[in-house]
């Protein structure tokens, strides 16, 4: 005979499932260049396998404040960086945390494909690898990371094949295969398809999609439209500060700030 469960006591409230916890976490984030403060006290949270897209005007900080994400601005003489960035609630600014395996954790996508032009096809995915002194036969990595990148069908007879041989679209799509080798748990990517035509964009769109069950993304984009087919949530951004950040469709269809509403709506950009 079967136990059957017993009521909760009259006037009790079942208590909710606790929220998932954090990916990424920002908080108070300032980044200088000389007196220039070109991100100002930016504070917002990502959620685990979400898309968070950043907009805003050409200057806005967009840019700024993704290469903060994995500290890319230690390598500028005149940046100063204040604030945190946690992921998974480790703080990424501290003294303990090697840069160099931080950007293992978060990888990062470029505006412009950037394939090492004297390699092939296979060295460039696995370019990251030897330069983290991951030594061994990287053949089954290149093949796992150019199928995450949906790039292997179509590249799997020209590994040997010099990867400037590649189209535009093809290069973009190795740089992500290239980043994704090293098995980041973050991926960033700034204006990934900026350079590409409407074809080659849609498949970056498509790969982000199927990306996102295994990481969580933050792109930068220019394009209103990309941000509202790519992400589940979206941060505008206005003269290095961030306006506002919500659900995307909330942030498209019913933002909460004049200025975010003007921008949205084509008034100024």
């Amino acid at each position: 005979m079967s136990a059957v469960a017993s009521p909760a006591p009259a006037g009790t409230v079942e208590s909710a499932p606790a929220p998932a916890p954090n990916k990424v976490e920002v908080e108070n984030l300032n980044v200088w260049f000389g007196k220039n403060n070109a991100v100002k006290n930016a504070t917002l949270a990502v959620k685990p396998n979400t898309v968070l897209a950043v907009i805003g005007p050409s200057g806005c900080g967009k840019s700024t404040f993704l290469r903060a994400l994995n500290r890319m601005h230690d390598l500028v003489p005149t940046a100063r960086v204040t604030g945190k960035v946690l992921v998974d609630g480790q703080d990424l600014y501290t003294r303990e945390v090697d840069p160099v395996l931080l950007r293992r954790r978060v990888g990062m996508v470029f505006q412009r494909p950037n394939p090492f032009p004297t390699m092939s096809v296979e060295e460039n995915v696995a370019a990251g690898l030897v330069l983290n002194g991951i030594r061994g036969d990287h053949h089954e990595l290149v093949e796992r990371s150019l199928r995450k990148a949906a790039l292997w069908d179509e590249v799997k007879d020209r590994l040997n094949h010099a990867a400037t041989s590649l189209s535009g679209g093809q290069q973009q799509r190795l740089s992500i295969a290239r980043a994704l080798a090293i098995e980041p748990e973050v991926l960033l990517m700034d204006e990934p398809a900026s350079a590409l035509d409407p074809i080659a964009t849609a498949k970056i769109e498509e790969l982000i999609h199927e990306l996102k069950e295994h990481y969580t993304i933050i792109i930068v984009t220019h394009s209103m439209q990309q941000a509202a087919r790519v992400s589940d949530q979206t941060a505008f951004f206005y003269m290095g500060e961030l306006v506002e950040m919500g659900p995307t469709e909330q942030i498209f269809t019913n933002p909460k700030e004049r200025r975010t509403e003007d921008y949205v709506t084509g008034k100024f950009g």
